[in-house]
């Protein structure tokens, strides 16, 4: 696992972490809040959802970065 995470880019690095804490506070949410019913569903829609476009988003923000910069890995 350890030579997986050496071999990413530092794009694809911060689109992963960035996604796991959108996870993670998507759960927190659902917890917390009385915005949907705590179900099975509501939980990985809200995983996929929430992880997904928060490391697609911050993934594509952290690309076009190390391009225009010039560090493309």
């Amino acid at each position: 696992m350890k030579g997986l995470w050496a071999r990413m880019s530092g794009p694809v690095r911060i689109g992963l972490i960035v996604g796991l804490v959108g996870a993670l506070l998507t759960i927190v949410g659902l917890f917390v809040g009385d915005f949907a019913p705590l179900t099975v569903r509501s939980l990985v829609l809200g995983i996929l959802l929430g992880g997904g476009s928060w490391g697609v988003i911050s993934w594509a923000i952290a690309s076009a970065t190390a391009d225009a910069l010039g560090q493309e890995e």
